[in-house]
């Protein structure tokens, strides 16, 4: 095989590796070692720095803030409203959107969002984008894996498949986290919101998700 048909398996590999990483801490390791957490962290940083990702490859950049962030908007603008009419429908008016309304709360989930898009798109788009060399097949791959970690929350799978998938394509696009980390905050705050309790276990996923009393 050519030595550039290794490479870019090799870029493939990596992501499936690490999706298939998350989900054994997820389901597994959370419980019984939680200090693999740190495994994660000591990966996305010695693979960029053997992949030689820039900041602005891993879309941490503010020259093109306003272009990225115009084009996120016309995901998160129709997906925003779209979620506030399912909790109008499903009375949820009834509920405080606490994510959005506490300060503390939605600072922490923002940072939390963050760290998600470092994973799936600095890392996970970024290798999948090297494998494909196209933002299409490589988006859908990664909204795949980033539903995939979400089983089985019923709400959640759905929605971050369509999120997920729309969030790489964006980055393919203009490559700026920034944008999406804070549209990310601010869609999961409202779907927190607007669906019941017993149907999303309040975002958990995982064994969590089974594990959710009301």
């Amino acid at each position: 095989m050519p030595e550039r048909g290794r490479s870019k398996i090799a870029y493939l590999a990596e992501a499936l590796a690490f999706a298939a990483f998350v989900a054994m801490y997820i389901w597994k390791w959370q419980a019984e070692a939680p200090w693999t957490w740190s495994v994660m962290f000591v990966w996305l940083v010695l693979s960029a720095l053997l992949r030689r990702d820039t900041p602005k490859t891993a879309g941490w950049r503010a020259d093109n803030l306003w272009p990225a962030t115009r084009r996120a908007f016309l995901f998160f603008v129709p997906a925003s409203l779209a979620i506030c009419g399912a909790g109008l429908f499903l009375g949820m008016l009834k509920r405080m959107p606490v994510h959005l309304v506490d300060p503390r709360k939605f600072l922490g989930y923002l940072g939390f969002c963050v760290l998600q898009q470092v994973a799936l798109n600095s890392f996970l788009t970024n290798r999948l984008l090297s494998y494909f060399e196209r933002p299409w097949p490589a988006s859908l791959l990664a909204g795949c894996m980033f539903a995939a970690l979400h089983w089985p929350n019923p709400v959640l799978v759905p929605l971050t498949f369509l999120g997920g998938t729309a969030m790489a394509w964006l980055f393919a696009r203009e490559r700026n986290i920034l944008p999406l980390a804070l549209c990310q905050a601010i869609l999961g705050a409202l779907v927190w919101w607007a669906f019941p309790m017993a149907w999303h276990h309040s975002m958990r996923v995982g064994p969590g998700y089974r594990a959710f009393h009301l």
